[in-house]
């Protein structure tokens, strides 16, 4: 799927949909990062915020405008209920190499789940796996899905799409071309994964419109999926509008 992407990587179109930041922070007390290497010389940082590790673990990408440092907040919200979070930049982000683009996201997500999996799960002990991807990063999760179902317990997208191309037009920027392929491919991938799923959308995204979140939840393939609306929530404050909604319905999906 990653070549498809290279209609938008090739055009003006990529400034508007990747802020890369090089922020990055000391981790705090308790969390700490890890290089996943992606190819010779470049590598992509993570950080790691550990809860209970026999409880399940969350590989999670960010929005985006985001860096790992910006979780450091966030984190304790899913450690508080035992969880361990393992939030994934991108290319070009906080202090990892290398420059943004799609194929390159979509390559290195499998490579990171790789890492991080051999690097966590080793020792023989029972681990479950959920991969989560917020806005931007709900194209890895879905990657993840549909390439990794033997290693995962479920997915996770939080403010999530399904139409590139739709969410070109919402958000009025320029056309690269024909996305028909691409769109295509996503509708494939996401009719092809039967993992338990669950999707959250805030009631009032004006960045990615709820529509677009309720169309990925009727596209997947899975039985077993729930959507959760957030009232009066936006793309930015999905997570602080009803944080105990929001968490609720994560801890109630992992633990199920």
């Amino acid at each position: 799927m990653s070549d498809l992407y290279s209609i938008i990587d090739n055009s003006s179109l990529l400034m508007f949909l990747f802020y890369p930041r090089r922020q990055h922070s000391k981790p705090p007390d308790g969390a700490f990062d890890i290089a996943v290497p992606v190819e010779a010389g470049l590598e992509i940082v993570c950080r790691a915020y550990i809860g209970q590790k026999d409880k399940p673990w969350i590989l999670y990408f960010h929005g985006n405008g985001e860096v790992v440092s910006d979780y450091d907040g966030i984190a304790p919200l899913y450690t508080g209920r035992g969880l361990n979070l393992l939030v994934t930049d991108y290319r070009g982000y906080g202090a990892s190499g290398g420059k943004p683009a799609f194929k390159e996201m979509v390559e290195d997500c499998h490579k990171i789940f790789d890492h991080l999996y051999s690097q966590f799960s080793a020792g023989g002990e029972e681990k479950s796996w959920y991969a989560m991807g917020r806005s931007l990063g709900s194209i890895s999760a879905l990657e993840l899905a549909d390439r990794s179902p033997e290693r995962l317990a479920g997915l996770i997208v939080e403010s999530g799409f399904i139409s590139v191309a739709n969410l070109i037009r919402h958000l009025g920027l320029p056309f690269p071309g024909d996305l028909t392929p691409l769109e295509e491919e996503y509708r494939r991938l996401t009719g092809a994964i039967k993992l338990p799923a669950l999707v959250i959308h805030g009631e009032y995204d004006r960045l990615v419109p709820l529509g677009q979140g309720k169309q990925l939840y009727d596209s997947l393939g899975t039985e077993e999926k729930e959507l959760v609306v957030i009232p009066r929530a936006d793309h930015n404050d999905i997570m602080f509008v009803d944080a105990q909604k929001y968490m609720d319905a994560i801890e109630s999906f992992v633990r199920r």
